[in-house]
Parts: structure tokens; sequence; C-alpha cells
């Protein structure tokens, strides 16, 4: 895809980011007046490292087969595209970014890359793959004016457990970075959502697996876990999703799987989408069978079976109860008509609340606070990174004055410093009781970048108040870290959280401490 096709940057984005942007300006400037094919190669790296600090977030979609990855990459983007049946391009890697016409490009192992229309059908974009098996089939590319891609890249990857063992080893390498490392050592991805019905240890072996692979190489993507189709967690009930709360609020406290994601978040991916794409026929739909008897409907609604009975006499007819299930599912048939029987929603606020309570709009926030910010950090730390190897490898005119503000960006990062404290914090070893492990996690940024999320302020508070709050924090964790049975770790760990404090004081700390 062209650069030109990408959004357009809004912000000039953290000071970090606008710092290396400089600095990175600079050191083009340098090596393109420096002779040699070594200096042209290293402005190809720095000006790919240049576009990559504005690129949108990429977010992998990772899990094994059936969890619903499909289902929820169409949530997020907005529109259906994503086939979600057993076609053979589910079982091939396929990046989605945003562009302003749509477009199909299939990257085949060996050979020239070909275009294929961008055609929808029933079950999501036909494309055609010249016959060829998933096996020969390095990627695909689709370009599309989605909503959900104006900020995020998304991949879809093929099942972890795929019967395919080519597939699943391809999936595995991409993931834990062994297939797909650019020559710079940027990562592929900055983010993977994991996705997992109930939690086995073969979910646990996999995060290990990649999460292990891509922290080597300096390269470790924030992970988030979403428990997948969660309405189907209290049997399409009313309060399935209460339930699946439950259930995921559990899941972020085992200990075999809180070092490796960042939070657990449910999800009804079927219904996120549905809310999204909501017709006024279904509505009309709804809307009928709200007005039956409650004892009529929840006759109908106990069990699929009884739902789409064709010798039912009603207003809606079997074919029609039958596509709304295939749409809705159990529970969305059950939430919708309750939401009309109460309150008759208007179409367009009821589609706000079946997406609202799907748990699609606190899977975006999680992935907005928690990974968008910490993209920011590490872009910029890596870019940082790869201009001191260059240096190091290809002297330039020049080069001793930006290797000293190579060093100078290195030793202001304390934004990676955080993220390497809060992996910390998820692992046994660290003398803090509970409490305090979870205000440190917070502190750090895990339920959010602002200074009000990092200080557990209300999004509008005064910034006197989240003055002095950062004060009070700044005294509480200096005290932890002069306690007499703290030992060595404790202490750094204490010490950095005391400059994540000292950093939300500074009148420069408009976003957060991990952008200074």
């Amino acid at each position: 895809m062209s650069g030109a096709d990408e959004p357009a940057q809004q912000s000039p984005g953290p000071r970090a980011v606008v710092e290396v942007r400089h600095l990175l300006d600079r050191a083009v400037a340098a090596y393109a007046a420096a002779p040699g094919a070594g200096a042209a190669e290293a402005v190809g790296t720095l000006e790919r490292r240049l576009a990559g600090l504005d690129a949108p977030l990429r977010v992998a979609l990772a899990g094994k087969l059936k969890a619903g990855k499909s289902t929820l990459l169409n949530a997020l983007l907005g529109v259906e595209l994503a086939a979600s049946d057993h076609a053979e391009c589910t079982r091939v890697l396929t990046w989605y970014r945003w562009t302003r016409t749509p477009s199909v490009t299939v990257h085949p192992v060996d050979g020239a890359p070909w275009s294929s229309p961008p055609r929808r059908g029933p079950g999501g974009l036909e494309i055609d793959l010249r016959g060829r098996p998933a096996p020969q089939i390095d990627r695909i590319e689709v370009g599309w004016p989605a909503p959900g891609l104006r900020r995020t890249t998304l991949v879809d990857t093929p099942g972890l457990d795929s019967l395919s063992r080519d597939v699943s080893e391809r999936t595995r390498a991409f993931l834990t970075g062994d297939d797909g490392e650019p020559a710079d050592g940027e990562p592929v991805v900055d983010a993977v959502v994991y996705l997992l019905r109930h939690l086995h240890a073969t979910d646990v072996r996999f995060l290990e697996s990649f999460g292990a692979g891509r922290g080597a190489r300096g390269a470790a993507p924030g992970t988030v876990a979403v428990l997948s189709r969660a309405d189907e967690v209290g049997v399409g009930r009313i309060d399935a999703m209460i339930a699946s709360g439950r259930v995921a609020e559990r899941y972020r406290g085992e200990a075999s799987l809180r070092p490796l994601v960042q939070t657990v978040v449910p999800v009804a991916g079927l219904l996120a989408v549905t809310g999204q794409t909501l017709r006024e026929d279904e509505v009309a739909d709804l809307r009928a069978l709200a007005r039956l008897d409650r004892t009529v409907t929840d006759g109908l609604l106990l069990s699929v079976d009884r739902f789409r009975r064709p010798s039912l006499d009603l207003p809606v007819p079997a074919a029609a109860r039958a596509a709304l299930l295939s749409r809705f599912g159990l529970f969305g048939v059950r939430l919708a008509l309750t939401l009309l029987r109460t309150q008759d929603l208007p179409a367009p606020v009821l589609a706000g609340e079946l997406e609202r309570r799907s748990g699609l709009t606190e899977l975006r926030r999680v992935l907005d606070a928690q990974l968008t910010a910490r993209r920011d950090v590490l872009r910029a730390q890596g870019a940082v990174l790869a201009l001191t190897r260059l240096l190091d490898e290809h002297p330039v005119p020049g080069g001793r004055e930006l290797a000293a503000e190579c060093e100078r960006l290195t030793l202001a990062g304390h934004g990676v410093r955080e993220l390497e404290l809060l992996r910390a914090l998820r692992t046994p070893g660290l003398a803090l009781p509970a409490d305090a492990l979870a205000a440190a996690e917070r502190l750090l940024g895990a339920q959010g970048d602002r200074p009000t999320d990092r200080l557990a302020l209300p999004p509008d508070a005064e910034p006197d108040r989240v003055a002095e709050a950062a004060r009070r924090a700044r005294e509480e964790w200096l005290e932890r870290g002069r306690h007499p049975l703290a030992d060595r770790e404790t202490r750094r760990a204490c010490r950095l959280v005391v400059r994540t404090c000292e950093a939300l004081l500074e009148p420069v700390s408009v976003a957060a401490p991990g952008r200074a």
C-alpha cells in the first residue's frame, strides 16, 4: 500500500516522537550527503523508521481454530470483509490497511503478486487465489476505506492449531518474529489480540512462545486477551455478558496468564458486528417480535430450534427468524427484544447499545489507552537504537553529535523502563503486597496513559488535584523504597515509580510521563 493512501496524521505526536523525528531528519540529511552504497542504504532504513513513527497501530489477531478471529476482525473493521468459513483464504496471513479505494493484492511464496477484484460476497471478500493452496501464498494485502482502519492496521492470522502444519508454523513464526522481522529490526506488529474461549494450557504455551520470541528481539508487543464469543459463556441468557465479565476477571488473576497479557476483555463479536451493520428490516422484525406477549417470546428463546421452528404462526416468518439468529445469536435477539420492549429505542440508538454491550467499545478503549501510547514509546526508542547501530556501522560526518543525541534520548527513555517494570510486576519475585502491585501497575499506565488514568482520578480533574495526587503517590513510593526490609529489586521498582510520579508533576507532562 502506498503511503499516500494512509490516513493523515492529525498531530505531531508525543514529545519523544517529535524529538526523534527531528533527529532522524538530521541523520537522513547527513547520510544523503555522504558517498557510498552504505550511506544510501542507511537513508532507506532511516526513511522507513520515519514513516513508521506515523503509521497506525498494527494489531495481529491470533488464536486457535474457531476462536472467532474473523468475526472479531469484522467488528473492529466496522464492515464485513473477513471470511468466516473454511475458505482457503482463511488459512492465509491477511493484512487490512486503510486506503481510499478498495484493493486486494495476493503475494505468493514464489512469483510475482497479482491483484484480485475487490468483490464482497455473502461470506466476506471473494479473493482469487488462482487455484493455489494456502501454503503457496505468503500473504494477502487488503486495502479498504473501513472506519476501523483509520487508526489501526489489522492482521488476520490463521489458526495456531490448524490441521496443516505449514499453516500453523507460519502463523507461529510471524507472531514470534522468526519470520517477518525487517532487516533493521523493526517489529512487524505493535500488539497482539489473542482470542480464547476457555483458558487451556495450549493457550498459555502459545502466549509464552511468541511473547518470549519477540521479547528476545527487544520487540515484545503488548498483548491483550479477548474472551471470545462471550455471549456463549452464559448460554445466551440476558446476563451472559455479566457472567463472561466474571470469567474474564478470574482469568486476569490467573498466575499462568497474568505475566503474558495486559488484560482480558470479554467480547461478543457477532453482536458487535451486527450492531455496526444493523438494517432497518431487521429492526422491523425485532419490533414485531417485541410486541408479542412476553410468555410467547420467552418460550421462543428457550432454544435455537424453537425460535426458528417453521410451524409457528408468528408475524415474522421462519426464514427471517433464522436470519436474525445468524446475525444476532440467541443472546443478541434476547437483548434486542428486551431493549425494544422496555425503551422502544430508535434504530440508531439500538445499534449503539448493541455495540456497547458487546464489549467492543471496551476493547477499543483498551487498545487505544494501553497500546497506542506504548506504540509511540517503543517506535521512538526503536528508531533511536536503529540510528545508533547505523552510526557504529557506517560513520558519517557529524555522526558524533548525532550519537550524543541518541545517547541522551536513550537515557531519557523512561517509558521503555516503565514497560519493563510492568512486565516484571506481573511475574513473581517483587516483595510488594497485592494492593501496592495494583497501584504500581496503574501508575505505570496499565489502566490508561493519561495522568488522570494513572492517578485514578476523573478525566476532568483539575490540574491542582492531579498535582496533589502525584505528590502523594511520590511520597508513598519514596517511603516504600526506604523500607529496611525492601530488597534491591523492590527498591529499584520503587525508584522507577517515583520517577513516573515526578514526570506527572512536570509542567511539560501534559499527556503522560511515558510520552515525555
